[in-house]
């Protein structure tokens, strides 16, 4: 009898000893949570989502990404801080963020927080950010995170987050917005609206906007467009016959060939619209930064980053966009080269249509080569040169998968979609790359986020 009890007692022991470990490891699923990755690439493609729905232009998109993932940077850094650098003295005018001292703190909860305030900040649909920040926080509670812990790491993402939107709030966007609109002049080399929309120029003064790490647009800028001249024979008129000849064969072919899927998959214009008699209607997609931010996402998932590996490369990706646009738009808004449809429809062919719809701003350079030659450059900075991966990033969006070797050949395949696509020169696409590719390596070369090995050695 006694011995019989001695066992029960001792079976019960060990279940409840076994329950109590199980507790524990139950308890401790969000700290598993939030040492992934998967974490941040979510929350950015929520950004991305709303980027979409919101219908940012392409330069004001990648300010929607910048300054969320430079406040989530800034708060892995002071968890890091003998393997990432700080940005002051690095970006323009930034004063590096409050550091922690509660322990109860969890820094990439506290990252994650300071990423959606600044984010949500930025966008039109609030609440979208809201819904998702609140279940987020649910499943974290329901994995075992404290209520102390959550409160407290919120506060310290908020304080973060407020210090980034002071910071961003001096970057002249705001002024910019009340800025006189662009004069539209009637001599056929400049750019006019084109339709169906005749939509009005987008953001002419986008290169008084406060850049992140290029301290002079002047040294960036590509050499002059070829002159306007519709002379039979002249550079000018080659590549705008080139553009015609090129168009109708993409149009003919329809979707089928090879050129008509590039020029789809990169066309990345967030408003698409399509009229039929006096009906309209139009598709949302995403911008050609997002795609980017798409491409460093798949990036971060092959190498196997972790939570704040992931972090580094968005902060390179997004900076290389934001100063990528300033640039780009730059030379845009000081050239005003008129679109290839304006003259073919006016000297050509009055019923030539592009395969992609003509975007409403200059067409030289070639804004998709500037920013995807700047990304290519600093992602292969991170991950190498031969760095194969499978783009789903427009999947989403309806397009199938395409496969690419290196983050270059991606850029060149995005430049050249342009061309196909009917929208730009040859000219415009060529100088672009040129442009991308320096504004790449000069912020790879003045962006210094990871401590070296050596460097955490002397430290």
């Amino acid at each position: 009898m006694i011995k019989f009890c001695n066992k029960t007692i001792f079976c019960a022991f060990l279940f409840s000893l076994l329950f109590f470990l199980n507790s524990c490891k139950t308890d401790n699923r969000y700290l598993d949570s939030l040492n992934d990755k998967a974490l941040f690439n979510e929350a950015m493609q929520v950004l991305t989502d709303v980027v979409v729905y919101d219908i940012f232009s392409p330069p004001v998109a990648s300010r929607v990404y910048v300054y969320p993932t430079i406040a989530a940077y800034s708060i892995i850094q002071k968890k890091y801080p003998n393997k990432y650098m700080s940005l002051q003295g690095q970006l323009t005018d930034f004063i590096d963020v409050s550091d922690y001292t509660d322990s109860s703190i969890i820094p990439n909860l506290a990252a994650l927080h300071a990423f959606l305030v600044v984010g949500k900040e930025l966008i039109f649909s609030e609440n979208k950010i809201d819904t998702y920040r609140e279940n987020l926080y649910k499943d974290l509670r329901s994995q075992g995170l404290s209520r102390r812990e959550l409160n407290k790491s919120i506060e310290y993402g908020e304080i973060v987050a407020n210090e980034i939107l002071r910071w961003a709030d001096k970057d002249l966007y705001k002024q910019t917005r009340t800025y006189s609109k662009y004069t539209i002049l009637q001599d056929d080399k400049y750019w006019k609206p084109t339709p169906p929309d005749y939509m009005e120029g987008i953001e002419p003064h986008w290169n008084k906007i406060r850049p992140m790490i290029i301290t002079s647009l002047e040294i960036f800028d590509p050499p002059p467009p070829l002159k306007i001249d519709m002379t039979k024979g002249s550079r000018f008129y080659d590549e705008l016959i080139e553009v015609y000849r090129l168009g109708e064969q993409v149009t003919e072919d329809n979707n089928d060939s090879e050129e008509a899927k590039i020029a789809a998959f990169w066309d990345c214009n967030p408003y698409v619209s399509y009229h039929k008699g006096h009906a309209m209607f139009a598709i949302k997609k995403i911008t050609p930064g997002g795609h980017w931010i798409g491409i460093t996402k798949i990036a971060t998932e092959l190498a196997n980053d972790s939570f704040d590996e992931a972090i580094n490369s968005y902060l390179q990706v997004s900076i290389a966009l934001f100063d990528g646009f300033i640039s780009c738009w730059d030379t845009k808004w000081n050239t005003l080269v008129v679109r290839p449809e304006t003259l073919i429809n006016k000297y050509l062919d009055e019923e030539w249509l592009p395969k992609l719809q003509t975007p409403p701003f200059p067409e030289y350079t070639s804004g998709h080569s500037v920013i995807s030659k700047a990304s290519a450059v600093v992602l292969t900075k991170i991950y190498g040169d031969n760095f194969r991966f499978d783009d789903t990033t427009e999947v989403k969006y309806g397009l199938p998968i395409r496969s690419f070797n290196s983050f270059m050949e991606a850029a060149d395949e995005a430049a050249i979609s342009r061309l196909y696509g009917g929208i730009h020169y040859r000219m415009a696409i060529d100088h672009g790359i040129d442009q991308g590719e320096k504004i790449g390596k000069y912020i790879s070369a003045n962006l210094n986020s990871l401590i070296s090995n050596q460097e955490v050695v002397q430290n």
